[in-house]
């Protein structure tokens, strides 16, 4: 490729199509202007295939199946330089999708379909007609081909941290201070816990399509054919797409289940953040070492150092994800009266928001793979934080009846720096409890103070 090509990513605006084109490639065939394109023609060659076989418009016959697998490869034959003939077209026509008609109604003729049939090419539409299926479907492909196998994989990653490390007692921090124990397991098992809850309501967002005219009320339709039953022909149409059925609408579908998508996607992103910066922080703290990689550099001046910046990569790509998807959400449902364009270029950043989306959950992917549990300097911390066993003990005073425990183990342990096994046994031995619940407190170290922790991480 030539240094000076506009196409090399080196000279492209986006990283998307620059520094990370390689981590979005599998977007490329959905959300490119290609996609789009690709998208409309089979829109335009579905509703035609339909209208031939509704009984009620005589004036187009019914299309055989080899007829209908011939306009269906039209699709599936679809390349690069049939887009190119379409946009050679959108010069003149100056419009997009009157430019797809167009070409379609070159390609039908090309199959000898009768020439009083081409009219039923793009028949009652409007241009969102055409535009809002095809970002359904788009969207839909995307949503089971794409974010949820790319979810399964971070999923699955987590699941197998946390049962790899289910009974490693680590120190909880509550407010940036020690607090009572869990295990490294059962803190990724929480993780685990809310990507699976957040994917089904991402996979349950059911995407809806209108085809109903230009401000939803069938008016051609009806002038055209009276007595067809339209609302029906169009509520088999688009769910034969695969898509919900929008009922009420003006010229555009209210983008509503587009705004719950994107809101979707975001709650994920706000869940991997999350796991980001706690694993930037136990990184820190030392409960991790990183893996170094072979040729790699930390950093330009310092040779030591083996940075976290696989988390934050992915912690700045979410940053941008859900602003444009937090855009897209609020922007979307909201057009004035019947129709405003404002949609239309908005429309054309949902690939941007989930590329930058999935380039984070890779990175955050590939951050879990160089991660390597630090065990002395986590039992290090727990064993110079014997205070945080005062909950248990203040917790089995108040079974017994002693009073005041909350207060007495206050003044014993807040805000002091020597609480070590040796006092807090000497306390335990002066209570007046029974002498099994002794023992049992005297049994506790930090390290075995884990609660259900273990069992949870076993389980997700």
């Amino acid at each position: 490729m030539p240094s000076d090509s506009t196409s090399n990513p080196l000279n492209a605006i986006s990283p998307l199509d620059g520094r990370y084109h390689s981590k979005v490639d599998d977007l490329r065939p959905l959300f490119s202007e290609f996609g789009l394109i690709k998208a409309r023609v089979n829109i335009e060659i579905e509703w035609l295939i339909h209208l031939s076989r509704q009984p009620d418009l005589p004036e187009i016959a019914e299309f055989s199946d080899r007829t209908a697998d011939a306009l269906r490869a039209i699709v599936d034959q679809f390349e690069i330089e049939d887009a190119l003939k379409i946009k050679q077209i959108e010069s003149t026509t100056n419009h997009d999708v009157k430019a797809v008609e167009y070409y379609v109604k070159e390609q039908v003729k090309v199959l000898g379909i009768p020439d009083n049939n081409l009219e039923f090419v793009h028949f009652a539409c409007t241009s969102e007609d055409i535009n809002n299926l095809s970002y359904a479907l788009l969207l839909k492909e995307s949503q089971s081909e794409i974010l949820k196998p790319r979810l399964a994989t971070l999923a699955a990653a987590l699941r197998r941290m946390a049962q790899e490390h289910q009974d490693q007692a680590m120190l909880s921090r509550t407010h940036g201070q020690p607090a009572s124990p869990t295990t490294l397991g059962k803190e990724f098992a929480n993780f685990v816990s809310r990507m699976d809850g957040a994917q089904k309501v991402l996979s349950g967002v059911a995407i809806r399509g209108k085809m109903n005219g230009a401000v939803g009320n069938f008016n051609a339709h009806y002038a055209a054919y009276p007595e067809a039953p339209w609302e029906s022909i169009s509520q088999s149409f688009v769910e034969g797409l695969g898509l919900a059925s929008q009922a009420y609408s003006t010229q555009i579908e209210p983008h509503d289940t587009i705004a719950e998508f994107c809101h979707a996607l975001s709650r994920i992103n706000t869940i991997v953040l999350d796991l980001d910066r706690d694993l930037w922080g136990y990184v820190s703290l030392g409960y991790f070492r990183q893996k170094a990689v072979a040729g790699e550099v930390g950093s330009s001046t310092m040779p030591h150092k083996v940075n976290p910046i696989d988390f934050e990569n992915s912690e700045g790509n979410l940053g941008i994800a859900n602003a444009i998807l937090g855009h897209l959400a609020d922007k979307l449902p909201i057009s004035r009266w019947q129709r405003d364009l404002s949609d239309s270029t908005a429309l054309r950043n949902l690939g941007v928001g989930i590329g930058h989306s999935l380039i984070a959950w890779d990175s955050t992917l590939k951050g879990l793979g160089k991660l390597a549990a630090n065990k002395d300097r986590i039992e290090t911390d727990l064993n110079d934080n014997w205070a945080v066993l005062a909950e248990a003990i203040q917790t089995v005073m108040r079974r017994y009846g002693v009073p005041e425990p909350y207060e007495q183990l206050k003044a014993l342990t807040r805000g002091q720096d020597n609480i070590t096994q040796s006092r807090l046994h000497a306390f335990i031995a002066e209570l007046e409890i029974p002498e099994p619940a002794k023992h049992s407190l005297l049994a506790l170290t930090p390290a075995n103070y884990t609660g259900h922790a273990v069992q949870a991480a076993r389980d997700v």
